[in-house]
Protein backbone atom coordinates (compact mmCIF):
# COMPACT_ATOMS: atom_id res chain seq x y z
CA UNK A 1 0.00 0.00 0.00
CA UNK A 2 1.50 3.50 -1.31
CA UNK A 3 0.98 5.92 1.51
CA UNK A 4 0.78 9.81 0.73
CA UNK A 5 3.72 11.66 2.00
CA UNK A 6 2.74 13.68 5.06
CA UNK A 7 2.79 16.78 5.39
CA UNK A 8 5.06 18.75 8.25
CA UNK A 9 3.35 20.01 10.96
CA UNK A 10 3.03 23.95 11.23
CA UNK A 11 3.85 25.65 14.73
CA UNK A 12 0.50 27.09 16.11
CA UNK A 13 0.63 30.34 14.95
CA UNK A 14 -1.06 33.31 17.07
CA UNK A 15 -4.83 34.24 15.64
CA UNK A 16 -4.70 37.31 13.02
CA UNK A 17 -5.94 40.62 14.60
CA UNK A 18 -7.87 41.53 11.43
CA UNK A 19 -8.65 44.69 12.70
CA UNK A 20 -4.52 46.10 12.61
CA UNK A 21 -3.61 44.61 10.14
CA UNK A 22 -6.30 45.29 7.18
CA UNK A 23 -6.83 49.01 8.30
CA UNK A 24 -4.36 49.73 6.23
CA UNK A 25 -4.96 47.31 3.06
CA UNK A 26 -7.80 48.18 0.22
CA UNK A 27 -11.30 46.99 0.82
CA UNK A 28 -14.48 47.15 -0.64
CA UNK A 29 -16.45 49.83 0.37
CA UNK A 30 -19.15 47.94 1.91
CA UNK A 31 -16.99 46.84 3.93
CA UNK A 32 -15.55 49.87 5.00
CA UNK A 33 -19.19 51.08 5.32
CA UNK A 34 -19.55 48.00 8.26
CA UNK A 35 -16.76 49.29 9.80
CA UNK A 36 -17.38 53.21 9.91
CA UNK A 37 -21.35 52.53 11.04
CA UNK A 38 -19.24 50.53 14.16
CA UNK A 39 -16.95 53.21 14.54
CA UNK A 40 -19.73 55.67 14.39
CA UNK A 41 -21.92 54.06 16.84
CA UNK A 42 -18.44 53.88 19.31
CA UNK A 43 -18.14 57.60 18.79
CA UNK A 44 -21.76 58.48 18.98
CA UNK A 45 -23.72 55.79 21.10
CA UNK A 46 -26.98 57.44 21.26
CA UNK A 47 -26.71 58.16 17.44
CA UNK A 48 -29.80 56.22 15.66
CA UNK A 49 -27.68 54.06 13.31
CA UNK A 50 -29.02 51.22 11.46
CA UNK A 51 -27.48 47.46 12.22
CA UNK A 52 -24.89 46.09 10.05
CA UNK A 53 -26.95 44.06 8.89
CA UNK A 54 -29.23 46.72 7.50
CA UNK A 55 -26.51 48.84 6.44
CA UNK A 56 -25.42 46.04 4.06
CA UNK A 57 -28.43 44.70 3.06
CA UNK A 58 -29.81 48.23 1.65
CA UNK A 59 -27.81 47.98 -1.29
CA UNK A 60 -29.55 44.70 -2.65
CA UNK A 61 -32.93 45.56 -2.13
CA UNK A 62 -34.61 47.29 -5.20
CA UNK A 63 -36.09 50.58 -5.10
CA UNK A 64 -34.70 50.92 -1.04
CA UNK A 65 -31.01 50.70 -2.39
CA UNK A 66 -31.67 54.28 -4.80
CA UNK A 67 -32.96 55.99 -1.06
CA UNK A 68 -31.18 54.10 1.86
CA UNK A 69 -27.57 53.90 1.63
CA UNK A 70 -27.69 57.71 0.99
CA UNK A 71 -29.41 58.43 4.07
CA UNK A 72 -27.34 55.80 6.15
CA UNK A 73 -24.00 57.22 4.61
CA UNK A 74 -25.26 61.07 6.09
CA UNK A 75 -26.04 59.40 9.69
CA UNK A 76 -22.51 57.81 10.16
CA UNK A 77 -21.25 61.02 9.12
CA UNK A 78 -22.93 62.63 11.07
CA UNK A 79 -22.30 60.53 14.42
CA UNK A 80 -18.60 60.58 13.50
CA UNK A 81 -18.44 63.96 14.16
CA UNK A 82 -19.72 67.32 15.06
CA UNK A 83 -18.16 69.15 12.30
CA UNK A 84 -19.09 67.07 9.37
CA UNK A 85 -21.85 69.46 8.55
CA UNK A 86 -18.86 72.30 8.72
CA UNK A 87 -17.12 70.45 6.40
CA UNK A 88 -19.27 70.47 3.82
CA UNK A 89 -19.57 66.41 4.12
CA UNK A 90 -23.47 66.08 3.74
CA UNK A 91 -22.59 67.98 0.13
CA UNK A 92 -20.30 65.57 -1.09
CA UNK A 93 -22.58 62.92 0.13
CA UNK A 94 -25.18 64.01 -1.97
CA UNK A 95 -23.05 64.86 -5.18
CA UNK A 96 -21.97 61.50 -5.34
CA UNK A 97 -25.10 60.25 -4.86
CA UNK A 98 -26.51 62.06 -7.37
CA UNK A 99 -23.99 61.55 -9.54
CA UNK A 100 -24.49 57.62 -8.77
CA UNK A 101 -28.07 57.38 -9.29
CA UNK A 102 -28.02 59.81 -12.27
CA UNK A 103 -25.66 57.24 -13.66
CA UNK A 104 -28.26 54.44 -13.08
CA UNK A 105 -31.04 55.97 -14.83
CA UNK A 106 -28.87 57.29 -17.89
CA UNK A 107 -28.19 53.13 -18.62
CA UNK A 108 -31.88 52.36 -17.53
CA UNK A 109 -33.57 54.78 -20.68
CA UNK A 110 -30.73 54.90 -23.13
CA UNK A 111 -31.23 51.07 -23.18
CA UNK A 112 -35.09 51.50 -23.89
CA UNK A 113 -34.62 55.16 -25.71
CA UNK A 114 -31.63 54.04 -28.23
CA UNK A 115 -30.53 50.46 -27.08
CA UNK A 116 -26.40 49.96 -28.06
CA UNK A 117 -26.20 53.90 -28.31
CA UNK A 118 -22.24 55.13 -27.89
CA UNK A 119 -23.79 58.17 -26.17
CA UNK A 120 -25.59 57.17 -23.23
CA UNK A 121 -22.78 54.37 -22.57
CA UNK A 122 -19.78 57.46 -22.77
CA UNK A 123 -22.39 59.54 -20.65
CA UNK A 124 -23.33 56.58 -18.18
CA UNK A 125 -19.69 55.25 -17.50
CA UNK A 126 -18.70 58.96 -17.33
CA UNK A 127 -20.78 59.58 -14.12
CA UNK A 128 -20.23 56.29 -12.69
CA UNK A 129 -16.44 57.51 -12.91
CA UNK A 130 -17.53 60.55 -11.07
CA UNK A 131 -19.42 58.33 -8.53
CA UNK A 132 -16.32 56.56 -7.78
CA UNK A 133 -14.31 59.61 -7.40
CA UNK A 134 -16.85 61.33 -4.94
CA UNK A 135 -16.97 58.13 -2.79
CA UNK A 136 -13.61 58.12 -2.58
CA UNK A 137 -13.47 61.15 -1.33
CA UNK A 138 -15.98 60.45 1.20
CA UNK A 139 -14.83 57.61 2.09
CA UNK A 140 -11.60 59.75 2.78
CA UNK A 141 -13.35 63.11 4.63
CA UNK A 142 -15.55 60.15 7.03
CA UNK A 143 -12.24 58.21 7.91
CA UNK A 144 -10.17 61.56 8.91
CA UNK A 145 -13.14 62.35 10.95
CA UNK A 146 -13.29 59.10 13.08
CA UNK A 147 -9.44 59.01 12.93
CA UNK A 148 -9.29 62.27 14.52
CA UNK A 149 -12.00 61.53 17.13
CA UNK A 150 -9.88 58.12 18.14
CA UNK A 151 -6.50 59.86 18.38
CA UNK A 152 -4.97 57.76 15.29
CA UNK A 153 -3.64 58.60 11.97
CA UNK A 154 -4.53 56.72 8.69
CA UNK A 155 -0.99 56.45 6.74
CA UNK A 156 -2.18 56.98 2.72
CA UNK A 157 0.00 54.91 0.57
CA UNK A 158 1.61 56.88 -2.41
CA UNK A 159 -0.20 56.58 -6.06
CA UNK A 160 1.78 54.06 -8.18
CA UNK A 161 3.86 56.16 -10.74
Amino acid sequence: MITPPQRPLRPHTPPRQAEDDDEHRPQSSLVWLARSRRNAQELSPEASLPSRGWTIGAWFIPVVNFFVPRRFVLDIGHASSASWEQNRGARLVNLWWAAWVTHAVVLVVGDRVAPGSMAFLVVAEALMIAAAVLLGLVIERITALQSAAFGTTVPIAPLAT
